[in-house]
């Protein structure tokens, strides 16, 4: 079940949700950085940086240079595959799933707000 909203409620959604995230976090994520980070979390594993290129049908040098940040603020590892050793895996971390945590809030307490 879905909720509908009118296409001005949807921006201001997104306008609200981005604030906050600008306002509360130390990590400055870009709506890429943040669909790779939601697909490794959201989807089932393994990750590969070739299956994430794919499926956000964009370059495995983009997937690098976004998992590179992700990789320094602790979010997200990567390490060779043990059986596959051209491929790399891509794995979830404990900040990287509590930084999610705190989006999710977010985004119920901005969804609650909604006059709808």
């Amino acid at each position: 079940m879905g909720i509908e909203l009118s296409l001005s409620n949807a921006l201001w959604l997104l306008h609200d949700i981005s604030l906050d995230i600008v306002h509360d976090d130390d990590k400055d994520l870009s709506p890429r950085q943040l669909t790779i980070l939601l697909t490794v979390y959201l989807e089932t594993p393994p990750h590969t940086v070739r299956g994430l290129a794919e499926k956000l049908q964009v370059s495995k040098p983009v997937i690098t240079r976004a998992l590179d940040a992700m990789s320094v603020a602790g979010l997200l590892k990567r390490r060779r595959d043990n059986e596959d050793k051209r491929n790399v895996l891509v794995q979830r971390t404990v900040a990287g799933a509590l930084y999610l945590e705190g989006l999710a809030e977010i985004v119920q307490n901005r969804a609650a707000d909604l006059r709808i």
